[in-house]
């Protein structure tokens, strides 16, 4: 009798202990479609999250939790990461995460790549130098290019042998994190590349340049001389005129960029007359490699010349210059305008 009696009291404890497990199982699961699809609470606006490659989701985790969002437990996370089937496919990138997110909405983005859009703008008239100054500065591109000289800069970008100066397109280019610096370098050589097809494709009959590679060079140096951008085909005109009449160029920023480091913000006399591959006051003809990055627009100008009579100009000083036929006129316009000797 006391062994039945036993029994009972064990089968009784056994059914109350399945019934405690199965009422903890429906309250977590329960509580587990809650944590699921309840909205994050999060101060501010949003914040960023910065999957970077080789991330577990245990990395991912603890950056959602340095960014301040503390809903639900660990494990929850990982459940709902592996109901969604999303843990091997979530993607590198920047994300934007709201306020008001749920987990599922943000496992979701996770896996979807809608990452935030970075943008890196090479300006008009840089140097190869100045590019890569800039790309050294920036805090989300992966940097491979830094390391590499000019020559092994162009072999990593399938251009073994051609010269480093004036290759990249200035515009902005959008990338998204993991992009490398090489990355968006062969994106704007590759931009240049048309640009200069499509401005030779459009040249005008009788202009003095012969190859696309001369076009570049030649846009790079009315790139540097204005700021103007209406005055890009006038003095394209000049420099065209004075190549077809066998006159030098006489543009001092060829004279600068031959100076290299010793350029120290001033050009003087001295440095007019001494001669180096680039300097277009002792030397005729266009200079042997581009000085500056150009852009579509000086492109095109060096190909559609204004036409004229003009073969000098001066700066005013405000951006603009003062455009001469003869060099009595020249003189009086550098006498008033870089002397301050007006009449």
């Amino acid at each position: 009798m006391a062994k039945t009696s036993s029994h009972r009291v064990l089968k009784a404890l056994v059914a109350l202990t399945l019934l405690a497990v199965v009422a903890f199982g429906g309250w977590a699961w329960l509580r587990y479609q809650g944590f699921a699809d309840t909205p994050i609470a999060l101060a501010g606006t949003e914040r960023i999250i910065a999957v970077e490659s080789g991330d577990g989701f245990q990395d991912i985790l603890d950056k959602l939790r340095a960014a301040g969002i503390e809903e639900g437990h660990d494990l929850e996370w990982k459940v709902l990461a592996q109901e969604m089937q999303v843990v091997s496919r979530l993607q590198v990138g920047d994300y934007a995460i709201r306020h008001g997110i749920t987990p599922r909405e943000l496992l979701s983005k996770l896996e979807s790549g809608k990452v935030i859009q970075h943008r890196f703008t090479i300006v008009e008239g840089w140097s190869l130098r100045e590019l890569r100054a800039a790309l050294a500065r920036d805090e989300v591109l992966v940097k491979k290019a830094g390391e590499l000289d000019d020559q092994a800069l162009m072999a990593a970008l399938d251009r073994a042998g051609q010269h480093a100066e004036g290759r990249f397109l200035p515009e902005t280019y959008h990338y998204t994190r993991g992009m490398t610096d090489l990355d968006l370098l062969h994106r704007a050589a590759l931009a240049m590349d048309k640009a200069v097809s499509d401005a030779w494709a459009s040249r005008a009959e009788g202009i003095p340049i012969q190859t696309p590679e001369q076009l570049l060079t030649l846009a790079s140096i009315i790139e540097k001389e204005t700021g103007k951008a209406s005055e890009r085909p006038e003095i394209a005109g000049v420099f065209a005129r004075r190549l077809k009449l066998g006159m030098r160029l006489q543009t001092d920023p060829t004279v600068i960029y031959g100076m290299g480091s010793a350029y120290d913000g001033n050009i003087r006399r001295s440095d007019l007359t001494t001669d180096t591959p680039y300097n277009t006051y002792t030397r005729a003809g266009l200079p042997p490699t581009p000085i500056a990055m150009p852009g579509r627009a000086a492109l095109f100008a060096a190909a559609n010349p204004a036409q004229g009579d003009t073969l000098y100009f001066v700066a005013r000083g405000d951006g603009s210059h003062v455009f001469s036929a003869t060099l009595a006129e020249h003189n009086r316009a550098v006498a008033c305008h870089q002397l301050k000797r007006c009449r």
